[in-house]
């Protein structure tokens, strides 16, 4: 583990999956036409998007929308290299972003005159130059994080809807993405393999017929 707040996480992570183990029963929950939707919205931010010059992806809730129905999401966060969050800041400062502090995790946080709100997430993280150079991309050609480097994110963060999130994305993952997700939980996260082992267990069940 890379510190003591990864095991607290793991740790709390570990009694849900459990327990969701013990009582879920095949194809529970909403019905296979439904998860297998797929609809993309651009979010709606003061900033454009298309126009930034500074590399980035797309990540936690509004990202999940490639890989599972698309929940509604008000807040955007955006992943870069931690060296390039200087000229995304000053980017973001033209587009008339208010610096709001740094955030835990590496990065920062702002917020726009119109009330909506961005982080930009620059965690010191060795797989986040991938992450940002191969991105999958949106119908409308915003580049949105991959799935493997997404579930290392919703990992390392342990909430419970990061763990909903997980099961139902990996339980519609085809064999060949799977492969690239256990692929980098086994090289950045080794610790969590048992749980991803869970949660794709979990999202198989919810794409079973009852």
């Amino acid at each position: 583990m890379s510190n003591a707040s990864d095991r607290r996480r793991a740790k709390s992570r570990r009694p849900i999956l459990d327990m969701a183990l013990r009582r879920v029963k095949p194809g529970s929950g909403s019905s296979v036409a439904f998860l297998s939707t797929r609809t993309w919205s651009d979010p709606l931010t003061p900033l454009d998007l298309h126009r930034l010059r500074t590399p980035f992806v797309i990540v936690d809730g509004v990202a999940t929308a490639l890989y599972m129905p698309q929940r509604v999401m008000l807040d955007l966060d955006l992943l870069v290299i931690p060296a390039d969050e200087p000229q995304l800041a000053e980017e973001m400062r033209q587009a008339g972003g208010i610096h709001q502090g740094t955030l835990t995790v590496g990065g920062s946080s702002w917020q726009f005159p119109a009330g909506s709100r961005l982080d930009v997430l620059a965690p010191a993280e060795p797989w986040v130059e991938a992450a940002v150079s191969s991105p999958n991309r949106a119908p409308t050609g915003l580049p949105v994080i991959a799935l493997p480097y997404l579930v290392l994110m919703k990992l390392a963060s342990g909430r419970a809807q990061d763990i909903a999130d997980l099961s139902r994305m990996l339980g519609q993952a085809d064999p060949s993405l799977r492969a690239s997700v256990r692929e980098a939980v086994a090289t950045f996260r080794p610790e969590d393999m048992e749980d991803l082992e869970s949660l794709i267990i979990l999202g198989d069940l919810e794409l079973q017929e009852p």
